[in-house]
């Protein structure tokens, strides 16, 4: 799972800015779709948004298609060959060879060999492509509806229909414009089974392994079209889709069919994991606001944080530990099982976009200051 300092800490600005972007702006998106990443040996020390594990390997994602690799806990690092420019925002793994990665332009990128090598599934403009494909066939389905309804019914459905309309012109508009809209997360169960989400509520699934996809759009309480930040699913088996306006989703039946929850909190939730307890969530985001869930979203609470800056991405190692990073170079870190926090801010300030457990206690961080290896509290220890 991952968070993105580029489009995911500043959010609406960073997309509002992609969408005033001129038409000759979306030739040069094309242009660097189609440019390979450039090598390069700062790679490890430039922007990077994402990371995780993978058998004994650390891979990580970042800013001009930067791919990077390790063997050995983050001390050395090997780029890895990747056939797009754009910003990468998120990794996951479905086996220990099988990985995707996502980001701007609407990329979905594949990997049969671990991170070494990758290639271009998807980008933004089959993506809307999808979109479009989806809205004209509820189109058709609501239509259908309207003819064979009651009169007293036909209002509420001619107004459901008119924002179907409404969104396929706005789809449509995009298309005109290029694959402005980035991808912001990305999680497969295996070889095959997998979702990617993203900006203006974009949400995919394929079932064999990225060779095609189905707009998973409709599938959630999400008409306004906000932007969702993040996907996982935690023990038990839910699967769990945050965003936009305190968007909290959740499906227990393998996504097939997602229940919008309530939370006590309506800003921007940019990140979701579990706690490695059966069916408890723990959501964060913007100006550091957490929401605990020990029954998969019924009830919440929040949980105290004074840093106040805003959450990236959380990890939860082997002894149970859970890690909290984000802005200004915080690291929070829980042993309590999400209880209270204990709060640290490194004094280089950079924000943090992810972690991962390594030897012992220590962790591998990932952000704007590239690659680091730290203590348990976020402090250097290379």
């Amino acid at each position: 799972m991952a968070k993105r300092l580029m489009c995911k800490t500043l959010g609406a600005a960073c997309l509002g800015l992609s969408m005033v972007w001129s038409a000759p702006a979306a030739f040069a998106l094309a242009d660097i779709i189609e440019t390979p990443a450039r090598p390069t040996d700062l790679a490890p020390d430039n922007l990077l948004t994402d990371a995780t594990r993978v058998g004994d390997r650390i891979v990580a994602v970042g800013e001009r298609g930067h791919i990077i690799y390790s063997d050995d806990e983050g001390k050395s690092w090997v780029q890895g060959e990747v056939p797009v420019s754009v910003t990468l925002t998120a990794i996951d793994f479905g086996s220990d060879t099988h990985g995707w990665a996502v980001g701007h332009s609407g990329v979905v990128l594949h990997t049969s060999d671990a991170g070494a090598t990758w290639s271009l599934q998807i980008d933004g403009i089959r993506a809307m492509e999808l979109a479009i494909e989806s809205r004209e066939e509820q189109i058709a389905a609501m239509e259908a509806r309207i003819e064979e309804a009651p009169e007293e019914e036909k209002e509420d459905l001619e107004w459901a229909l008119d924002d179907l309309y409404f969104a396929l012109e706005n789809i449509q508009a995009d298309m005109d414009i290029g694959p402005v809209n980035p991808l912001l997360d990305v999680w497969f169960e295996n070889e095959n089974r997998g979702f990617v989400v993203g900006a203006y509520g974009m949400f995919l699934r394929t079932m064999d392994g990225g060779e095609t996809w189905k707009d998973w759009a409709p599938r959630i309480d999400n008409r306004q079209n906000f932007h969702l930040n993040g996907i996982t699913r935690i023990t038990g088996g839910a699967l769990v889709v945050v965003g936009e306006a305190g968007q909290i989703h959740v499906s227990v039946d393998g996504g097939e069919a997602f229940e919008r929850r309530e939370a006590p909190y309506e800003g921007s939730l940019f990140g979701v994991i579990g706690t490695g307890q059966v069916n408890e969530i723990l959501a964060f985001g913007l100006r550091g606001n957490m929401l605990f869930s020990s029954d998969l979203g019924k009830s919440w609470r929040m949980v105290p944080n004074s840093a106040g800056t805003t959450l990236n991405d959380g990890v939860v190692a082997d002894d149970g530990r859970i890690t909290l990073v984000g802005n200004s170079g915080a690291v929070l870190m829980s042993t309590n099982g999400a209880e209270t926090f204990r709060e640290h801010f490194r004094s280089d300030r950079e924000g943090v976009m992810s972690a991962v457990p390594i030897s012992g206690t220590d962790l591998l961080i990932v952000g704007e200051g590239g690659a680091k290896i730290t203590d348990a509290r976020g402090r250097n220890l290379q």
